[in-house]
């Protein structure tokens, strides 16, 4: 008898968009009639997500992680802006034939969440935003210097990682550490990232960051169900932000996560896991 499939087992699958795009994914999980698809972090790739929080997605629902365009095993070049990674990301979406989606953006991935809900607001039942940001906000403006040194060097190891993505605290790097060993448990990896991608997404990030008031005004048009969720001490998308977003949408609310950084849905995987299980069966 076949085991169950899991994060760490789930074959990956591709799927030819309307763009030429050769887009790589991976789809499992309890059947449900409205999947959930994850909009990945910055320089992430398919085996950049916790095994364990998939799996506890998993559980409950269908789930669909994807490259978009350019990123590691997905063909064709990353674009620069957030506009057009929305736009290969519905490429994508209309290329598995879905009409209703709920959505969990985590960092630029929720950027593009943002801009799918704003496009396609028919398309998304419910949206899930983690550790990310609202175009324009005060203080986005690309990231602080060691955060920028620290994503832009050519070949980052596990303590890169665990230096942007953790809090700087005994019992959240002791976290980091777990999930670099979940990290590690796929044996059929995806291909790595590159540094045009790297380099193209940062500039997506700069840009989304220019300040502007005027761009707040855009969150009052998402008014799907929504729960936006951080750490406590995110460094790459400040905190702050995260309770601006809850006050600007209208309907949504918000979770802080004590003693954890970015990767706060990482760190606290069960417990995300159930929030956002708990919030897309309300």
């Amino acid at each position: 008898m076949l085991g169950k499939v899991t994060a760490t087992t789930v074959a990956t699958q591709t799927i030819e968009g309307a763009n030429g795009v050769c887009y790589a994914y991976r789809r499992f999980g309890n059947a449900s009639d409205v999947p959930l698809v994850l909009f990945q972090h910055f320089t992430g790739t398919l085996d950049f997500w916790d095994p364990a929080l998939l799996d506890a997605l998993a559980a409950e629902r269908e789930i669909i992680i994807f490259n978009n365009t350019g990123v590691a095993s997905t063909s064709g070049t990353t674009p620069s802006t957030v506009q057009q990674m929305a736009r290969d990301a519905l490429t994508f979406i209309d290329a598995l034939t879905l009409n209703k989606i709920d959505v969990l953006g985590f960092s630029l991935g929720g950027f593009i969440a943002q801009d799918i809900a704003l496009l396609r607001p028919h398309l998304v039942r419910r949206l899930i935003l983690a550790g990310t940001a609202p175009q324009g906000g005060p203080g986005l403006h690309g990231w602080r210097q060691d955060i920028y040194d620290a994503t832009h060097a050519d070949n980052p190891g596990a303590g890169t990682l665990l230096y942007i993505m953790f809090k700087q605290t005994p019992t959240s790097q002791a976290k980091g550490n777990e999930y670099l060993g979940r990290f590690m448990e796929r044996k059929d990896r995806d291909a790595p990232g590159t540094l045009a991608t790297r380099d193209a997404q940062y500039d997506a990030v700069v840009e989304w960051g220019i300040p502007d008031h005027n761009k707040l005004a855009r969150l009052a048009a998402i008014t799907q169900p929504t729960f936006v969720a951080n750490g406590d001490a995110d460094y790459m998308c400040p905190t702050r932000l995260t309770h601006l977003m809850g006050g600007l949408i209208p309907n949504a609310q918000v979770k802080i996560y004590p003693d954890a950084g970015h990767g706060f849905l990482w760190q606290h995987h069960g417990e995300f896991a159930a929030d956002v299980n708990a919030f897309l069966a309300s």
